[in-house]
């Protein structure tokens, strides 16, 4: 992340996601520069996409863009834009930014692949808790449960942005559709990929991910 000296408008959404996509990318999802057009990879949908810095480095480590774009981030000729392009941005697998679009765009990914009798490929998307904020992501929660969409996982990452509280917290807010959820410490590497790898038949999952908040400046990472 420190070749990546653009000028960022959005510092903290991009290190608040830092842990949570490097255990994904690390241990979890099944995909890889190799087969990004295997029907049958995992999809990773990045819907908190201002702030993408994070995002782009751990894409750069697992070799599917050339770290040598990374210092041009931002720029006006960079693939790398402040918000990603999936036509630009290798893995991508959307354009995001836009708050709100991600998780309905997953649902309807989810909803697609068990249409396509794919029952392998796992769904991910990532947003932040501001965008529970918007109500497009509350009519996904409420249909994916009843739904049955076991292939769908989405990571929240809470630094405590959102301008509305959730009664009982962000995990009730998803239980109470019939999802899968679990809250976890978003540094703690370990407890992420317990969250991410725990069954949960008939159910889609949910993991929020606690980090600091946004304003806090971001641990030390040894």
């Amino acid at each position: 992340m420190a070749l990546m000296t653009g000028d960022e408008k959005h510092g903290p959404a991009a290190t608040s996601t830092l842990d949570a996509l490097w255990v994904l990318y690390d241990r979890v999802l099944r995909v890889d520069p190799e087969r990004l057009d295997d029907p049958e990879r995992d999809r990773f949908l990045l819907s908190k996409g201002h702030g993408p810095m994070a995002y782009y480095a751990v894409l750069a480590a697992k070799g599917f863009l050339p770290v040598e774009w990374l210092p041009g981030f931002g720029s006006y000729d960079s693939p790398l834009g402040h918000h990603p392009d999936r036509v630009l941005v290798p893995g991508a697998e959307i354009g995001s930014g836009s708050l709100g679009h991600g998780l309905p765009i997953a649902v309807g990914t989810a909803l697609g692949l068990r249409a396509q009798g794919r029952p392998g490929p796992a769904v991910w998307v990532l947003i932040g808790d501001a965008e529970l904020d918007e109500g497009s992501n509350h009519e996904a929660i409420a249909f994916a449960g009843p739904a049955g969409l076991d292939r769908l996982h989405t990571i929240v990452i809470d630094n405590s942005s959102a301008s509305h509280a959730r009664p009982g917290g962000i995990a009730a807010r998803f239980e109470a559709a019939g999802w899968s959820a679990e809250t976890v410490d978003g540094r703690n590497h370990e407890a992420l990929h317990a969250a991410f790898t725990a069954p949960h038949p008939g159910r889609p999952r949910v993991v929020v991910a606690r980090v600091e908040p946004k304003n806090a400046p971001a641990p030390v990472q040894t």
